[in-house]
Parts: C-alpha cells; sequence; structure tokens
C-alpha cells in the first residue's frame, strides 16, 4: 500500500489540493510504520510543499 501511495502522490503533485486529498486518504489506511516511511519519503521529494500540507 505503501508504494502504490507513492505512486499515487507522485501523480497529483502538480495539484496541492489533489496532493492533501491523497495524503490525507493514506494517513487513514497505512499503518504506524508506514506513515513514518511516508513521511521521510515526503520531505525528501517534496520538501516544503509537504511540510505546508501536513501543518508541520
Amino acid at each position: 500500500m505503501l508504494e502504490y501511495t507513492k505512486t499515487i502522490l507522485e501523480k497529483v503533485s502538480f495539484d496541492r489540493k489533489l496532493f492533501e486529498k491523497e495524503l490525507r486518504k493514506a494517513i487513514r489506511y497505512l499503518l504506524e510504520p508506514e506513515l513514518k516511511e511516508l513521511e521521510r519519503w515526503c520531505m525528501e521529494r517534496f520538501g516544503l510543499r509537504y511540510q505546508l500540507v501536513a501543518g508541520h
């Protein structure tokens, strides 16, 4: 599920609202270890955009 989520986030990263929607869905479905990995991956891949969406 984590790899699928990464694929989706890559595809919708051009649109902040879609990115946020898909990220919120992922947060509901992923397990805690997967969420930690997703957060790390998002920070590396999307940096500031992810911070704004995630509210960090």
